[in-house]
């Protein structure tokens, strides 16, 4: 049996909006098993992003327990978050959020600069991971230079520079084509089968039948079936 390597217990997230509480997560529980291929679906709004935000630390919860890697988040102060952040997890988003004025080596690079790492071991990184997703010949392209599906490999290249035991994706094919939507998938694919858990958010069943494992979420509650 694998072991989780995430895992909530009746976490809730609440806002104050107004007058209003929005439950945006309300009583969720659940597990995902180290080196899962796992997708998290539902419709928009239905909590998909608020859950993705607590796996990865750049959010806390109102109540509940959430653990990472078999470490409880709850109590970690802002420092102790982000350094679970740079160390355990990785994140690719639907608008890809590169530097415009980076090429692809330099977006790539950026983290292993914050990490501390010496300029040699940035740049040798950086290089072997946009081979890796099919950039080899584009290292020196700016942003702006660059295809949607090229822009979303740059950043799942930069995703995957610390080395991540989690890659958190969150609706990355939105912005694209169906065909180059489907080749992200497949490097997704690929890059679950060399053993790392990626955790991929969308609100479309196509692409998330495609995972092996489904958590359907609705209303802020788990539920059977999306």
């Amino acid at each position: 049996m694998s072991e989780n390597v995430i895992e909530l217990v009746n976490v809730r997230r609440y806002y104050i909006v107004g007058d209003f509480c929005v439950k945006a997560l309300d009583g969720v529980s659940c597990s995902i098993r180290k080196g899962s291929f796992t997708a998290i679906m539902g419709p928009s709004g239905s909590g998909k992003s608020t859950m993705m935000n607590l796996i990865g630390c750049l959010d806390t919860p109102t109540s509940g327990f959430i653990k990472i890697g078999g470490e409880y988040t709850n109590n970690l102060n802002e420092k102790e978050l982000a350094d679970i952040r740079n160390r355990r997890v990785g994140f690719v988003f639907q608008q890809f959020n590169l530097l415009g004025k980076q090429n692809a080596l330099e977006n790539v690079m950026t983290p292993l600069l914050y990490a501390g790492v010496s300029g040699r071991e940035r740049r040798e990184r950086a290089e072997a991971l946009l081979e890796r997703v099919g950039l080899k010949d584009r290292m020196k392209h700016l942003p702006s230079e660059l295809s949607g599906g090229q822009k979303q490999r740059v950043a799942i290249a930069r995703a995957l520079v610390n080395n991540p035991d989690i890659l958190l994706a969150d609706e990355p094919t939105g912005a694209l084509d169906s065909k180059t939507g489907d080749q992200i998938m497949e490097l997704f694919q690929d890059i679950n089968d060399e053993g790392r858990t990626v955790v991929f958010v969308t609100h479309d069943r196509g692409l998330g039948m495609r995972c092996k494992d489904q958590i359907y979420i609705h209303d802020g509650k788990i539920v059977e079936g999306y």
